[in-house]
Formats: C-alpha cells, structure tokens, sequence
C-alpha cells in the first residue's frame, strides 16, 4: 500500500444520461435514482484511494436543490474530502446540464463515509491523504470541522432523550399538527 496519495489521484466523475424510466410520478429523476448514482461515485472515489472494496456507513447533507429532468445530463463530480484510518470522506457536487441550452445547475451536495474493507471484511488502513491546492486544504478542514459537530450533536441528542420526560414535554406538541388519541 502507498504511504499517501493525491486527491488528485482518485477524484471521479461519472456522467450520465436522465432516461423516462429514471423519472418520478412527477415527471421528474426519482431521489432514489439519484441516492444510488451518489453511492456509485462515491465508491469508485473511495476504492481508488484506498486500493480496496470499500463500503458506505453514513450519507451526510442529502439535499435536493434543484429538479433534475429527462433528458439532461447529470454528472457527479467526486474527491476523497478527509481520511481516518479505514475511513474516507467523499464530498460529491451534483450539477446537470440542459443539452440543448447548454444551462447548467447545481442539484445536490453530499458527503459519503466509507470504511475500506480487507479480503476478510475487516476495516483496514488507507493511505493518507495528500493535500494539493487551497481548495483540498478548505474541503478538509470543513470535513474536520462537520465531524465534531456530528459528534457534538449526537451526544447532545442523546443526553435530551434520556432526560426527557414525556408529561413534561406535552406542550411541544401544542402547535404540530399531532393528534393524541
């Protein structure tokens, strides 16, 4: 295994063309179709740096900015953002474009967290990550910064429902549209 390689190295892109059967009722690309083409990008970013299969643990910051339609070409832009020891940090941009008009938008971003796997399915490490531009320092850095707010986040949610006592927490549901039966 290499020491450490460049983001360079394993930065991906796949481009695609919107078919009908990828549509919604709506008429337009299904999530679903999209979720699976993120996942697809992500693990040839991430198996290219580690040398190995790799799996997806977490999907961060799923947001669908903008419809995606038939007939348009989405191509999804990959690089490894951040690594831990098994771990990488995949940070996918989403932009298609309007064949016709040439118009591009920006659709989704998301962050993948895949975990490199040995033959015998047991994480294992993978090269360190070589910083290249000012860009590369930025993405990491935020990718740094998003995992301790995760974690910051998961423990204070975790305090709040083991504290939380149901009578005393009734009147958040005063202005939802609940009804207790």
């Amino acid at each position: 295994m290499q020491k450490s390689k460049p983001i360079s190295y394993s930065r991906t892109t796949i481009t695609e063309l919107m078919i009908p059967s990828y549509a919604n009722f709506g008429g337009k690309i299904h999530g679903g179709i999209l979720l699976s083409l993120m996942d697809k990008v992500a693990y040839a970013c991430a198996s290219k740096h580690a040398g190995s299969y790799v799996v997806t643990v977490t999907v961060d910051g799923v947001n669908f900015l903008q419809p995606i339609e038939v007939g348009e070409l989405l191509s999804l832009h990959a690089s490894v953002n951040y690594v831990g020891r098994s771990s990488m940090v995949v940070g996918i941009r989403v932009v298609s474009e309007n064949v016709k008009t040439g118009e591009q938008k920006h659709t989704n971003t998301s962050y993948f967290t895949m975990v490199a796997k040995d033959d015998s399915g047991k994480p294992t490490e993978v090269p360190m990550l070589e910083l290249e531009t000012k860009d590369d320092v930025r993405r990491c850095l935020e990718a740094i910064k998003r995992k301790q707010l995760k974690e910051a986040y998961k423990d204070d949610f975790d305090n709040e429902k083991s504290s939380m006592h149901l009578e005393e927490n009734l009147h958040l549901l005063d202005n939802e549209r609940v009804i207790i039966k």
